[in-house]
């Protein structure tokens, strides 16, 4: 199954402006392509007015996104961003909320998100409920080769 090119442009162009080159975390668009096509793979886009956009056309502009994967009864948030102009409007939690209530649909019992040190996000984790659960050292390399720490976080959803 093909993802729909329109959702994956809406992802690709909040992409290209959220994430920082300097961390190296932003996916190419053969990356996220690749990982729509699984049926494991599941990807919700928001608006600037806070409402999801589906699939298909739709004239609406996207302001964030978030690209998961199920397994059994967990899901993995692989991906989260918001465009720059959009941030601290409450998006990103309502993209996590919205993320929580399929993931339920969908029958997981657990969402895990893996960040590196030191990344802003932290704040909109703990306060939706993530805790830690692990770390691993020196996992992430940046561009320029620094070394940086992932931080394993989980959350338990009702079904």
């Amino acid at each position: 199954m093909s993802p729909c090119p329109r959702q994956l442009d809406r992802i690709m162009s909040v992409m290209e402006a959220a994430f920082d080159p300097a961390y190296g975390e932003a996916w190419n668009r053969r990356q996220v392509s690749d990982a729509l096509t699984l049926p494991s793979t599941h990807a919700l886009v928001i608006g600037g007015d806070g409402l999801l956009i589906p699939d298909g056309p739709n004239p609406r502009q996207a302001a964030g996104f978030v690209l998961t994967r199920k397994a059994a009864d967990e899901e993995e948030l692989l991906l989260i961003a918001v465009a720059p102009d959009h941030r601290r409007k409450g998006l990103g939690e309502a993209l996590i909320r919205q993320l929580m209530a399929a993931a339920a649909q969908r029958g997981v019992a657990k969402i895990f998100l893996e960040m590196r040190r030191g990344n802003p996000a932290i704040e909109l984790y703990r306060k939706i409920g993530f805790v830690p659960i692990g770390e691993r050292r020196d996992y992430y390399r940046t561009p320029s080769g620094e070394r940086i720490d992932a931080i394993t976080f989980g959350l338990t959803i009702s079904t």
